[in-house]
């Protein structure tokens, strides 16, 4: 283990703001892309930077080409995305989701919906291999379920766009976002008038359709949301275990991230399940959510991804709207010193946010500014299996997991992190209520190594 992060691992975090751009390359590869990018004084925090070759950050552009990302939203979709940076394009498919098509409405949503657009490389990182690596997904247009005709432009914000990062494996950062608000049932459940930017998304190109590998026991990150009760937010913890059928049991007495079997989908190669707890806990009318897991393989681990899509339909009186995204992790203990590098990935703020972690310490960096912003403490328990104690500068508790790290390999893995406050500044004004005050609390972020351990 090394016991300082390395000088040049800022200058990648702060220009690399989603997640994965590094995250199944070597420690070499994320050191190196910040090089020759300063010198003196004009590094700032990040250093003196490296003199490594610049080593590529993600595959080549006809491999890219040749896969398929598959993941969950941050919003309770289960999404398909393929970019081709050989005709710079993308195609994305909702295959699972809550959100509607139009504002002012509940139905149609998005599932089924399948559209086109154009991508183009980011400008404004630092390296020519970091913009290669970067992908902004401009508007898109196409075809919903119903027929009808779907777009993003309306959505579209070219302040803080949409944009995919494509590491080797992995694919991560904002999908479109979209309008949500709805007048209520009743003058009951209504849902305020919030334009998303984007949500947080993560994808693999490598995913498993064997339930029976799911048998095992596994530390998890929940974050959740409910529009209709003002878009309350709640973030907590699980740890559940798994037999070979995808039966869930937990030492808490019930799940959280399912209430029923597992079962492969009929819409793709992920699995669903019904009934799935609430953990916001706000009025509902009738049920109808369901959980679906993107079961990914990454770096030789398994990591869960699970979605609760929400559901609500006027005509039958239902409304179930509480959504949201969880990773689970394979529970084993994790040594101080493991996680010791840097992370990127979006977040709860809808922003773009780097972790830095070096033995107990760790600290979020705003990437546009290179500004540290709040720090917290991690505690390494060998009780704890996995599931790591996080404190925040304010008191703040939380939890953090971590899975794909292996003492051999130079390879990172994916790390999520939960804490019961408000985090960097909160939630970007551009992503929150029209006219309100947004809460940010609980904070909830995953993201992809980027720095050598």
């Amino acid at each position: 283990m090394q016991t300082a992060i390395s000088r040049g691992l800022l200058s990648v975090l702060v220009s690399i703001p989603l997640v994965s751009a590094c995250s199944g390359g070597s420690s070499s590869s994320a050191s190196a892309s910040g090089a020759s990018q300063c010198s003196g004084a004009s590094c700032g925090i990040q250093g003196a930077p490296t003199s490594a070759a610049i080593q590529p950050l993600c595959p080549t552009e006809a491999s890219i080409a040749q896969n398929t990302y598959l993941g969950g939203a941050g919003s309770g979709e289960i999404v398909s995305l393929k970019i081709d940076p050989t005709s710079m394009s993308y195609t994305l498919k909702w295959l699972e989701s809550p959100i509607p098509l139009t504002a002012g409405q509940v139905t149609p949503t998005r599932a089924g919906a399948t559209i086109t657009g154009a991508v183009t490389h980011r400008t404004d990182l630092p390296s020519a291999e970091q913009n290669r690596c970067a992908f902004v997904l401009q508007p898109g247009n196409g075809t919903a379920s119903d027929g009808s005709a779907y777009a993003t432009t309306g959505t579209f914000n070219a302040s803080n766009p949409p944009t995919i990062f494509v590491g080797y494996g992995v694919a991560g950062g904002g999908i479109p976002g979209a309008e949500v608000q709805y007048p209520g049932i009743l003058g009951l459940f209504s849902v305020p008038d919030r334009k998303f930017d984007f949500y947080p998304f993560i994808g693999f190109a490598d995913v498993d359709t064997n339930l029976a590998d799911l048998k095992g026991t596994y530390n998890g990150l929940v974050y959740h949301l409910q529009p209709s009760d003002n878009y309350r937010a709640v973030g907590t913890n699980t740890t559940e275990t798994f037999d070979a059928s995808g039966n869930c049991t937990s030492s808490a007495g019930s799940c959280t991230t399912t209430g029923g079997t597992w079962a492969a989908a009929s819409a793709g190669s992920y699995f669903t399940s019904s009934n799935p707890p609430r953990i916001v806990g706000g009025a509902t009318l009738g049920s109808g959510a369901h959980a679906n897991m993107v079961l990914a393989r990454f770096n030789g681990a398994l990591v869960p991804i699970v979605v609760r899509t929400g559901y609500a339909n006027p005509g039958t009186l239902t409304v179930d709207d509480e959504s949201g995204i969880a990773m689970l992790a394979a529970a084993g203990n994790i040594a101080s010193g493991t996680l010791d590098g840097g992370f990127v990935g979006a977040d709860s703020n809808f922003k773009y946010t780097a972790t830095l972690i070096q033995g107990t310490s760790g600290k979020f960096v705003d990437p546009p500014t290179s500004t540290a912003e709040s720090t917290f403490t991690l505690a390494y328990p060998s009780s704890n299996q996995g599931l790591l104690s996080v404190q925040d500068s304010a008191g703040n508790a939380g939890f953090a997991i971590a899975t794909g790290f292996s003492p051999s390999s130079t390879v990172g893995g994916l790390f999520a992190i939960l804490l019961q406050g408000t985090e960097n500044g909160g939630i970007a004004a551009s992503s929150s209520i029209v006219g309100q005050t947004t809460s940010s609390t609980p904070y909830f972020g995953i993201g992809a190594f980027a720095g050598a351990h």
